[in-house]
């Protein structure tokens, strides 16, 4: 019996031997580190394989991740040019093993004698290219799209560093109180580069996507960014910094990047644009074999990439593998270096999902390793689920929805829920920055910079400014001095004033503004959606039909104007306005206005009564309005007057109406005017992009001309976009009309391939403006005699309706001029024979571009 039992016995432990044996042989093995040369610069594309078996190959930083289930003990690294390691590992572990490659010296020594000629590149009966074009026919089938449904979870980190600043700045008396910033720098993220992060963002999100009906639903289970105070924008800045680096589809023709479009390498055009190489074959861990592809541009001027991809075998030719970068020539302000890394996964039925997105961008004022900015973006996906329905609900409503508290997560619900680990660097971002916004010093040097770039200045509860208006001048007013301001939150959340007065030593005139605005969601007016009642009351001048943008019409700059700058109003306008915006960015605004105008310089309002000409006094009328505006996927920056617009690709339509009501506190006329207007910038891949802007509308009613539509006119030396650059102030009136803009940048196609000018990096644009329009015979004084008459100067007439062909003028320009100037030469072409007009004309705008 006892024999029996120790028989039993011997066999239990070999069995148990054998299953602990087979579980040690399936174990998974996972070897990751870092390889880089001597010199510690980070090695990309260097071979890791398990010997005898599978591998991988290191990204752009260096970095490689090797997994596998067998029983090898030892890894395998090599590269072209540097002496082949062997490394031992320990099985069904993981590991760290950081790898230094020395220089192969037979590679040094030997010696290669090559030509200069090299046969002249071809797409036909070239391997590579039949390749990418298999790549791009099997497009449809790897995107996201090509599934009934996908749901993933998505985590997003977006950091802005400052690289390299020097010694004099950190060691300067001005910077003591900062030390605790400079002591958290990164010097391993970027070769020969030290960051100093001063921006971090981080969202988590669930993802949901439809085919039919085709719709995308995004949960944001929390959100956390730093926050500089009341000084900036805090959700413009990461509404602008996710607008330079975008998601990235490697699938999409065109990739934007930096307001730009670049055309992908496997774009539908890529072999027009790129050139391929077939490099080499390799199997990955999991023993997909792949062809490692390298693309670079025909020009290095254009906006295209440079770099190698990793191209499945198994029939999909799916993309498994991207590393990029920009060519030092490329057309582009600023940026001094931009990698992009792309890893894809194989989903359950074989096909590949993008795991990994990384973005790195060094920008700076010179090109070489002086102080600039530095910034990542990295999105990672897990738990990719595909073809698993969700109930209808799921998709209902808007396409981003917010959790309650999202941005309130605590540190615990980070730590379990990041995709990836925060750094220490990164991990004091947010305790640094708070700190800092908390300093009485930083708060002052904040108020001086808000103070030199909007024109304002805080004062407790109240602001001063804007600081550009203060002094001013023109024909009629002669030397205008004003001053004005405005309380903020600190003074109340719910009601607001704005005020200023002005003072012409010509006219002698006291000019002023006074507003009051009651908050209707209890947060600043100025911010996002908003949901506001004003009432306002103004009397001050203004010329008929110049309207502008992000400036105020007493700046001291505009008070250079070309020609006969005489035309003038004085106007007294009461204004009751309620806005109310949406997250879907539809708003809508109501409004009451009470306008009295009184003509001024050249302006003399006059009529027929009773035979005789008669000069009128004033004209007095009273409008009702509402305004209809839709947007979608807006994006701007709050300023501490104006939203500066982030333009992308989709649409702004504004629709207005305004009814003119006799007899409503002595209004004079009945009327009512529709108004529609379309914004687009369409991009055009490498053929640049267009803004363009249609507009028209209609006045039902007899009205006189001060009432109609005023043409948009600039008689300033800058080129404005939205209005007609060679036509005089007042010089056209419509009661009708149909308009269409189009501003075009070729973004350097052209002088791309100049062989001089493509270093200076200029780029060319054109432009063209169509205006349609005229007056109906019941609303032209011409016919109508007891209508206010058009204005003359010395007996010429100087306002004009639209006749039989319509008012053109078009521009070329060439921009980027010392990256900030654009310089127009602008030609009217069309009612040349009207007076005091110039046919031609230079303008010039300046603009901060990449």
């Amino acid at each position: 019996m006892k024999t029996k039992r120790r028989g039993l016995i011997r066999w239990g432990l070999l069995t148990l031997t054998v299953i602990l044996g087979l579980i040690n042989t399936h174990a998974q093995t996972v070897v990751r580190g870092i390889i880089t040369e001597v010199s510690g610069r980070p090695l990309q594309y260097v071979s890791v394989v398990f010997k005898g078996g599978r591998g991988v190959a290191t990204d752009s930083t260096g970095n490689y991740i090797l997994r596998g289930t067998n029983n090898t003990t030892t890894i395998q690294i090599s590269y072209v040019g540097y002496k082949t390691q062997l490394k031992t590992i320990v099985p069904g572990k993981e590991q760290e093993i950081n790898i230094v490659m020395d220089v192969d010296p037979a590679f040094v020594n030997n010696v290669t004698v090559s030509t200069n000629k090299r046969a002249p590149y071809r797409n036909k009966g070239n391997p590579a290219v039949e390749l990418i074009r298999k790549v791009i026919e099997n497009k449809p089938v790897n995107r996201m799209a090509s599934y009934d449904y996908v749901e993933y979870d998505q985590y997003e980190k977006l950091q802005v560093s400052l690289s390299n600043i020097s010694d004099k700045i950190t060691n300067s008396k001005m910077m003591r109180k900062y030390q605790f910033l400079f002591e958290n720098r990164d010097t391993t993220k970027l070769e020969g580069k030290s960051l100093l992060p001063v921006y971090l963002e981080e969202t988590l999100s669930k993802k949901y996507y439809r085919k039919s009906p085709e719709k995308t639903k995004s949960i944001i289970t929390g959100e956390k960014r730093v926050n500089f105070g009341e000084y900036i924008d805090n959700q413009g800045v990461s509404s602008y910094l996710n607008r330079l680096i975008m998601d990235i589809d490697i699938y999409d023709n065109n990739i934007p990047l930096f307001t730009y479009q670049f055309l992908s390498p496997i774009a539908d055009l890529a072999p027009t644009f790129y050139m391929f190489y077939i490099r080499d074959t390799i199997t990955d861990a999991n023993g997909q074999k792949l062809v490692k592809m390298y693309f670079t541009p025909r020009n290095t001027n254009d906006l295209l990439f440079r770099g190698n991809m990793f191209i499945t075998l198994d029939g999909n030719y799916a993309v498994q593998k991207l590393n990029m970068f920009l060519s030092k020539n490329v057309n582009l302000n600023w940026v001094r270096e931009l990698h992009v890394d792309l890893d894809f996964e194989k989903n359950e039925d074989g096909r590949y999902h993008l795991s990994k997105s990384n973005v790195m961008a060094d920008a700076g004022i010179t090109k070489g390793k002086g102080g600039g900015f530095f910034g990542e973006r990295t999105v990672s996906f897990k738990n990719f689920t595909i073809n698993k329905p969700q109930p209808d609900s799921v998709y209902a409503g808007d396409a981003t929805v917010k959790l309650v508290k999202s941005d309130e997560r605590d540190e615990q619900f980070w730590e379990t829920n990041r995709h990836d680990t925060l750094t220490r660097t990164e991990s004091k971002v947010y305790s640094n920055i708070d700190s800092l916004e908390k300093m009485p010093s930083f708060r002052r040097t904040m108020a001086i910079a808000t103070l030199l770039i909007a024109g304002y200045t805080s004062l407790g509860p109240v602001e001063v400014g804007p600081v550009n208006a203060f002094y001013s001048f023109n024909p009629v007013e002669g030397f205008r001095l004003r001053l004005g301001g405005r309380s903020t939150p600190k003074l109340s959340k719910r009601i607001y004033f704005e005020t200023y007065g002005a003072y012409g030593f010509k006219d002698e005139k006291w000019k002023y503004f006074l507003s009051t605005t009651y908050s209707l969601n209890n947060k600043s007016i100025y911010t996002y959606p908003l949901n506001f009642i004003r009432a306002s009351y103004q009397r001050d001048t203004k010329i008929p039909g110049q309207e502008l943008q992000f400036v105020a019409e007493d700046n001291f700059l505009l008070s250079f104007k070309r020609g006969n700058n005489d035309k003038w109003l004085y106007n007294n306008v009461f204004k009751l306005e309620y806005v109310r915006e949406f997250k879907n960015h539809f708003s809508y605004t109501l409004g009451f206005k009470n306008w009295k105008q009184e003509p001024a310089g050249a302006i003399i309002y006059s009529k027929e009564q009773n035979g005789a000409t008669v000069n009128v006094k004033d004209l007095t009328t009273t409008e009702l309005s509402a305004e209809f505006r839709w947007a979608p996927h807006e994006q701007f920056y709050q300023g501490k007057v104006y939203r500066i617009p982030i333009i992308n690709k989709y649409p702004i339509i504004t629709l207005r109406f305004t009814a003119g009501v006799k007899g409503l506190f002595n209004s004079e006329y009945n009327y009512q005017n529709v108004n529609l207007r379309l914004e687009k910038r369409a991009y055009m891949s490498q053929l640049g992009y267009s803004d363009i802007v249609l507009e028209g509308g209609y006045i039902f009613g007899r009205l006189p001309y001060p009432l109609m539509t005023i043409h948009r006119a600039n008689q300033t030396y800058s080129y404005q976009l939205n209005s007609y650059n060679l036509m005089n102030f007042q010089e056209f009136v419509s009661d009708h009309f149909a308009g269409i803009m189009i501003d075009h940048h070729f973004n350097g196609l052209i002088f791309n391939r100049v062989p001089l000018l493509k270093k200076l990096k200029l780029r060319e644009m054109v432009s063209a403006k169509v205006l349609y329009g005229g007056v109906r015979e019941v609303n032209d004084p011409v016919k109508n005699p007891q209508l206010i008459n058009y204005p003359t100067l010395s007996g010429t007439p100087t306002t004009f309706s639209l006749k039989d062909q319509p008012y053109v003028e078009g521009s070329v320009g060439v921009g980027n001029i010392f990256k900030l100037i654009r310089v127009d030469a602008v030609k009217r072409f069309t009612y040349l024979n009207n007076p005091y007009i110039a046919n031609w004309g230079i303008r010039v705008r300046f603009k901060f571009d990449f």
